[in-house]
This record gives structure tokens, C-alpha cells and sequence, in this order.
């Protein structure tokens, strides 16, 4: 549905998507719509999983931060190095610097279902 100055509009939707479902999954999805059509319920969950989860993409970033981060400075240690502050700055700033375009490729890897991984990434 639009607002359009005050009067609402809806569009119509006149493309269709189907799929063939067992008994079991169709009780397991009328269970999941609730008081809702299974359309509606289907619409909703096809849009959602459509568009990204921001939420999801800032904390796997920031894992993926963190992982960087004592990934480096456990080497470091391991190499009897002692690191200072700016050392610390550097690390960080390096683990911050592409972490959202690496968690989006992260999921994006996932939901294509490649596992593949390389070391330090």
C-alpha cells in the first residue's frame, strides 16, 4: 500500500511465484502464518530474506574485526614482539578498514553455499 497525500493506494501485485510442498511442509508453514493467509505469510518471508540484515552485516563486520585483530597480535606475541600503542592503532585501523565488505562476502559466500575459507581473511 501507498499514501499518496492522504489517500491510500494499493498496488496491485500481479506477478506470481509457486512452489510444490509436501503435507508435513504445508501444516509447518500454516503453523508459522498464524491468523495469516500462507500467501501473506510466504510474501513477508520471501521480501525479508530478499533484502540484507544490516544488523546481521555490523556484527559479523565487527567479529570479523576482532578475529583480525587477535589474530595479529597473537602472532606477534608468539614472535616475542612487543607492540606499542601506535602498533595497536595500526592493527585495529587495518581490521576496521574493509570489514563490512568482508562480512558481506562472508554471507554472501554462505548463502551460495561455498564454505570456502583463506587464512587471515
Amino acid at each position: 500500500m501507498i499514501l499518496l497525500k492522504g489517500i491510500s493506494m494499493h498496488l496491485a501485485r500481479t506477478r506470481s511465484i509457486s512452489t510444490k510442498v509436501t503435507d508435513e511442509e504445508y501444516a509447518q508453514f500454516e503453523v508459522a502464518a498464524g491468523g495469516r493467509t500462507i500467501s501473506e505469510w510466504s510474501r513477508d518471508v520471501l521480501l525479508k530474506a530478499s533484502s540484507p540484515n544490516m544488523a546481521e552485516q555490523a556484527l559479523l563486520a565487527e567479529v570479523l574485526a576482532l578475529r583480525t585483530i587477535l589474530l595479529n597480535l597473537h602472532f606477534a606475541v608468539a614472535q616475542d614482539q612487543t607492540l606499542t600503542a601506535e602498533d595497536m592503532q595500526r592493527l585495529i585501523d587495518r581490521a576496521d578498514q574493509d570489514k563490512l565488505g568482508k562480512a558481506r562476502k562472508r554471507l554472501a559466500d554462505a548463502a551460495g553455499g561455498c564454505h570456502e575459507t583463506k587464512v587471515g581473511t
